[in-house]
């Protein structure tokens, strides 16, 4: 190198945790994140743009899933791997970051399935379904939302129960349950016909005569989660797999209240996930003979991203306490979900709209984060729902029909 001549400045790494919000957690929680991240950046990020373009699931890393020991964090006992909820939703805005399938998968069956024996289980039911749960033996899902009925559930469900003895006859359909077509436990939400309360039950997919499901075909998003359409056809649960603390529809909110605060979580990571993948390529492709990464209007982007991923992950981050001090209202988690679905549509679309042409090619990973950022924005409850339940808090009047 000629005397005088600089090299050139390294390039910082992205850095999308710009308040160091992992840094909050002691040193064992922060070790398992790292693992976390450590699998999602050598396992899952270099084949998960394959199996997101053929609609399926990557099965092979199940056994690999198994060692990082994380299903039922937040969760005390029983086999589970507890820990702090802000754990629990630095585990889902990590997943999230790489790949929001898989950090839904996570969700569906450690904070869904798993999380509704956990708060509405007997004794009985927690000590024989929990452990296998958390080892990943049995994998299971959440069947609440129907054909007919989403945004009405509370009110509304057409699968109903019958008791008939010591058993319980179930009837009706389940639509979008992720991991339904390939998972060995569901929880079944269903209209009790003889009070018309809303009762949850443990059934078992492949050993219950009348269950059956149909994998749901031409998705835009979550491609890789498999999602099922559930037909209930005079199937017949014991009354030991009826969730025992269980006994309305406010019981299985309170499962969608720490479920929705999830969502938040994932909702960060996925713009996480766009920002960091937008900057790479900004600071990597060249116009006009410098990298875009130079250009005013290009770091206004940026620093737009940045400053909603951060707004998130605080807000996230606080939700997380308040679930920890017993204050986590419905209001409150609302108001996560909407907000961080919110921001998080305006981030990826800000990824999308960077990169150009490449924006809309899966070979650049932002469209990914772009089209799933849909599915964050709907389920779990639409942004809609979201703030009337935030405005029946605030002024004291419904707005529901």
């Amino acid at each position: 190198m000629k005397e005088g001549i600089k090299q050139p400045k390294p390039l910082p790494e992205p850095n999308v945790d710009f308040y160091e919000l992992a840094e909050t957690l002691p040193a064992d929680e922060l070790a398992a994140l790292k693992q976390v991240r450590e699998f999602m950046q050598s396992k899952v990020a270099p084949i998960i743009t394959k199996y997101w373009a053929e609609d399926a699931f990557p099965f092979e890393l199940l056994p690999e899933f198994k060692k990082l020991n994380i299903m039922g964090a937040a969760l005390e006992g029983y086999g589970c791997r507890g820990g702090s909820g802000l754990l629990f939703g630095l585990i889902a805005m990590e997943m999230a970051r790489f790949d929001a399938s898989i950090a839904t998968f996570v969700g569906v069956h450690s904070g869904l399935a798993m999380g509704s024996i956990h708060m509405g289980g007997s004794e009985e039911q927690k000590n024989k379904w929990l452990p296998p749960m958390a080892r990943m033996e049995k994998i299971g899902c959440f069947g609440l939302t129907e054909p007919l009925v989403g945004s009405g559930t509370g009110g509304g469900l057409t699968t109903t129960a019958k008791r008939d003895g010591d058993t319980w006859i179930i009837n009706g359909q389940k639509k979008w349950i992720g991991n339904a077509p390939w998972c060995d436990v569901s929880i079944i939400w269903a209209r009790d016909v003889a009070d018309n309360q809303v009762k949850g039950f443990i059934v078992e997919n492949k050993t219950t005569p009348g269950f059956s499901v149909e994998k749901i075909q031409n998705k835009i998003a979550l491609k890789v989660v498999q999602n099922g359409l559930i037909t209930l056809n005079n199937c017949r649960v014991p009354e030991e797999n009826r969730l025992q603390q269980d006994s309305s529809f406010r019981d299985t909110a309170k499962v969608l209240r720490m479920t929705r605060f999830l969502v938040g979580w994932e909702a960060t990571g996925c713009q996480m996930g766009a920002y960091e993948n937008a900057l790479t390529y900004a600071q990597q492709r060249l116009q006009f003979g410098k990298p875009i990464a130079s250009f005013q209007l290009v770091q206004d982007l940026l620093a737009k991203m940045l400053a909603n991923v951060t707004a998130c992950q605080c807000m996230v981050a606080r939700t997380a306490q308040l679930h920890a001090e017993g204050k986590l209202t419905d209001a409150r988690a609302a108001l996560s979900k909407a907000f961080t679905t919110a921001r998080m549509r305006e981030t990826v679309a800000w990824g999308r709209e960077l990169l150009g042409g490449n924006g809309i090619s899966l070979d650049y990973q932002v469209a990914r984060f772009f089209v799933d950022a849909e599915a964050f924005y709907s389920y779990e409850g639409t942004y809609q729902m979201q703030n009337l339940i935030v405005g029946k808090a605030v002024t004291g009047i419904s707005a529901f029909v």
